[in-house]
């Protein structure tokens, strides 16, 4: 349709026709027997409202949604279609690894085709738009939504969500074939609650806001992002559904997006509660006029606007802008031609959990593994008697908190996955519980007893432990971030009769592993891995795969730490590694540093990276430097490395952090095999908000480091002058 053509439409309509385009529903509404305004229908929403609204989210299968369009077009006054939207977070029925394991695997590409191939599976079940990327930075271990995220950097976060708006919507135009269009969430700052507690106040300084959290933003409106989704929290004390001038200024204005800005779930009634409008018709007047478009699952917009509007309280012309862009969306999507676009019965039967799916699924979770600890116990022989231990042993429900259309069916467990490798002797205990309410901690004895007699007679034990997978994702922050009481007490009482134990680590955050690690022989973090994660923690157990993840958000050494990362700001006081000093920035009972760092993972082989050599030792603006290393596998298997540059500013107009990632590169390696890497450093790689609040580059000296994690010391240095 022709833009004209939507004018034309949208000059047709109705005010309370236009009114529902600005709807989101669930599917709940569109029962067999009818339009649901019963008990159910806890928003009040009378039956015209639910036939009206534009949007419907939640419900997926080609042949309901199928028959949910055909209904809704019929009664519909102009016949507008619907658009379907979800939460395909990490796929839809081929459950790939959550975000924050994706953001490990350093690798954007791998992660582009994750995303192309939940589009894929989607769309043929009906889907057009996915509440995906979730570009929120995030350093705090406690809030449960990090599970959502690529981690602690912006930089990393910009690179994985452009890939995966790639990846959804495709080069081709969102008419395509296979393809959904992208949502951004959750605009802005969302992932640095006060103390990590879900929903919580977000403070953050302008600065911090424009150089920390918005960048990533940034990268998948870039990318062409269809949707932008609010967010929860306050920013500046101004919730995110009522806030002019982070919609308006910042996000259409300064980044240039031209798209669909959504609520998310019932937030722009959340205005209420935050305590900036008095009811529900000020909260409508708020969002409206701070442009936000959509309002998922209020009946704010539907109950409010008309008489807003009648009163003269706003100008019709603002929702006219909101509902040319809804219509834009769906034309954009080819909805007006085929108002059902790729749902298709036999298309769901033939790609979703598709042989071709899996294998990528196994591909992908088994870069996400960081192997953190390795004492020379792993990879394990198939020769070896090994004992298998622990509550995710067998459980299937390895595909994370916000997998909403996974299955346990459909998944792998980790004894279906080592018993396909023909080892000689396999034995499987479960050792304890996998209570899914986090109060629950106590032990059974029968079970424990069982493993503990079980590690006594193996060479080796694998001990997989971890989070329920409810124990992360949203309202599922925690105070403290170790494992359940029972699985510790498993642990000790069979590291105490087998000291040769590997623990296999499933979460959904960065955890407490300050015991594990100190006992354990090797540690291997495989978060939660989805459809195939038992096949690839096998894959990686017996070496038919080298771990080649690395942290995408640090470890800590204790909750006490959060929020824990690396690119922190100096102090007046820094402390010095190994001082005694008392007057200085550090605490007196744990260490500054965390247990683990960004970037950090090991690998069954050994690299070296040499001296950084740069192609200059200063750079005038416009101009650019080239640092490179020779990077040399010195073990004996094949594998890949992460080598990674960061850039620190040694002196600014403002306090800047100690460095910033700005590069990386993944290279596979055979033994003996050295080959240099090379980036470039430029100016704008440089810029920062400086102490006028200016986007620019400084004069001066800089560091650059490359190394294979952030606390690399591998450095040189060289100045940027005018």
């Amino acid at each position: 349709m022709e833009q004209s053509q939507l004018v034309t439409l949208l000059n047709e309509m109705s005010l309370e026709e236009k009114i529902g385009q600005m709807l989101q529903v669930t599917g709940m509404f569109f029962e067999e027997e009818g339009i649901v305004t019963g008990p159910e229908n806890i928003a009040g929403y009378t039956e015209d409202e639910i036939r009206q609204a534009g949007s419907m989210l939640g419900t997926v299968g080609a042949e309901r949604l199928k028959k949910i369009q055909k209904e809704y077009m019929e009664k519909q006054p102009h016949h507008i279609p619907l658009i379907f939207m979800s939460d395909i977070i990490n796929g839809f029925r081929t459950i790939f690894p959550i975000p924050l394991a994706q953001g490990c695997s350093f690798h954007p590409e791998l992660v582009e085709e994750g995303a192309a191939i939940a589009a894929k599976e989607s769309a043929a079940a009906g889907l057009h738009l996915t509440f995906s990327p979730m570009a929120d930075l995030v350093r705090d271990a406690r809030w449960g939504r990090v599970m959502e995220s690529t981690g602690e950097d912006p930089f990393l976060n910009g690179c994985l969500a452009k890939a995966m708006v790639k990846g959804y919507q495709g080069t081709d135009g969102l008419k395509a074939k296979g393809k959904i269009a992208a949502c951004i969430k959750h605009f802005a700052g969302y992932g640095a609650p006060t103390a990590g507690r879900d929903y919580h106040t977000v403070e953050l300084s302008q600065r911090t806001l424009q150089d920390d959290y918005l960048p990533a933003y940034k990268e998948a409106v870039d990318a062409g992002a269809a949707m932008v989704m609010t967010s929860f929290n306050t920013l500046d004390r101004i919730p995110s559904s009522g806030n002019r001038k982070l919609m308006r200024e910042i996000l259409r204005k300064e980044m240039g997006f031209n798209g669909v800005v959504i609520s998310d779930w019932a937030a722009i009634e959340e205005l209420v509660c935050h305590g900036v409008a008095k009811d529900q018709k000020e909260a409508a007047k708020l969002a409206l006029e701070a442009g936000v478009d959509i309002d998922m699952m209020t009946s704010c917009y539907c109950k409010s606007l008309k008489e807003l509007v009648e009163a003269g309280a706003v100008s019709e012309l603002l929702i006219d802008e909101a509902v040319l862009r809804i219509l834009n969306l769906k034309n954009e999507l080819g909805l007006f031609e085929n108002p059902y676009k790729d749902g298709d019965v036999s298309d769901e039967n033939a790609l979703i959990l598709c042989r071709e799916h899996r294998e990528a699924a196994r591909r992908m979770a088994a870069e996400t593994f960081v192997l953190l600890k390795n004492d020379k116990m792993l990879p394990l022989a198939k020769k070896e008697k090994v004992a298998f231990i622990g509550p995710y042993v067998l459980s299937r429900e390895t595909y994370g908190a916000w997998s909403m259309f996974g299955t346990c069916e459909a998944t792998v467990s980790l004894e279906d996955g080592v018993r396909k490798k023909g080892a000689l002797e396999i034995f499987t205990a479960k050792g304890c519980d996998l209570p899914e309410d986090i109060r629950e901690t106590g032990a059974r004895e029968e079970l424990l007893q069982e493993a503990v007699a079980l590690a006594g007679k193996a060479d080796k034990v694998v001990l997989a432990l971890g989070e329920h997978r409810m124990w992360s994702g949203e309202a599922a922050s925690r105070g403290e971030i170790t494992l359940p009481d029972c699985q510790m007490e498993l642990f000790r009482q069979v590291q105490a009769v087998n000291p040769n134990v590997a623990v296999v680590l499933y979460c959904g955050r960065p955890l407490d592993i300050r015991e594990i690690s100190e006992k354990s022989a090797a540690v291997l973090v495989v978060w939660m891995p989805g459809t195939e994660g038992g096949n690839a923690v096998a894959d990686v157990l017996y070496g038919d795969t080298n771990p080649s993840g690395k942290l995408s958000m640090s470890f800590p050494y204790c909750v006490g730490q959060a929020p824990v990362f690396y690119g922190q700001l100096c102090t007046g006081r820094p402390f010095q590694e190994g001082s005694q000093e008392k007057y200085v920035s550090r605490y007196i009972d744990i260490p500054n540093k965390p247990l683990y760092p960004f970037g950090y993972g090991l690998s069954y082989t050994e690299f070296t990276v040499s001296p950084v050599e740069l192609s200059g030792k200063q750079m005038s603006k416009g101009e650019q430097i080239k640092a490179s290393v020779m990077v040399k596998n010195t073990g004996t298997r094949k594998g890949q490395e992460v080598v990674q540059m960061y850039l620190g500013d040694v002196c600014g107009s403002v306090a800047r952090p100690r460095r910033e990632l700005k590069g990386f590169r993944k290279v596979c390696l055979e033994p003996g095999e050295e080959r240099e890497v090379c980036f470039e450093i430029r100016e704008e790689m440089l810029r920062f908000h400086d102490i006028n609040m200016d986007y620019v580059s400084e004069t001066g000296e800089f560091k650059v480091w490359i190394g294979n994690s952030s606390d690399t010391e591998n450095e040189a240095a060289f100045l940027l002058i005018e």
